[in-house]
């Protein structure tokens, strides 16, 4: 046999060999060029879920303003009414004081004739004084 001749079964042997490999890649590659087209799906969804979450935590920022501002409203409001309940409180134990003042310390209040602080159009007019601090917040109290 001849020089040339083996070199030319082993050239012919590679060649083949490198026609059985390209034809593996072309699948391989063919195979990878299917997934990136579910991949640029995967990425297209991944994109409108991103600006759907997006709106709704701008959404959800907008809501909990809004819950903040009326939660501080009402704060507010319970601290002012705290406070004028506090304020009615205090009064209605300082005229008690005063009342306990006026009240006969004696047993016997049927021989003692009623001291004019005492009398109930006289504590009507107190309370009637007392009024317009108090505001709403004695309703329709007489």
């Amino acid at each position: 046999m001849n020089f040339s001749l083996i070199v030319e079964i082993v050239l012919t042997l590679l060649l083949a060999a490198t026609l059985v490999y390209c034809a593996i890649l072309e699948r391989r590659l063919s195979a990878l060029r299917k997934n990136q087209d579910g991949f640029k799906d995967t990425i297209t969804e991944l994109n409108e879920a991103i600006v759907t979450a997006s709106t709704s935590m701008r959404m959800l920022k907008s809501s909990v303003a809004g819950a903040a501002e009326t939660l501080d409203d009402r704060l507010s409001r319970a601290r002012n009414l705290s406070d004028e309940l506090a304020l009615l409180t205090n009064s209605g134990e300082r005229i008690a004081q005063r009342i306990e003042r006026g009240a006969p310390q004696s047993s016997s209040m049927s021989d003692r004739p009623r001291t004019p602080s005492a009398t109930p159009s006289v504590l009507a007019s107190r309370l009637d004084a007392l009024k317009p601090a108090m505001g709403p917040a004695l309703g329709n109290v007489r």
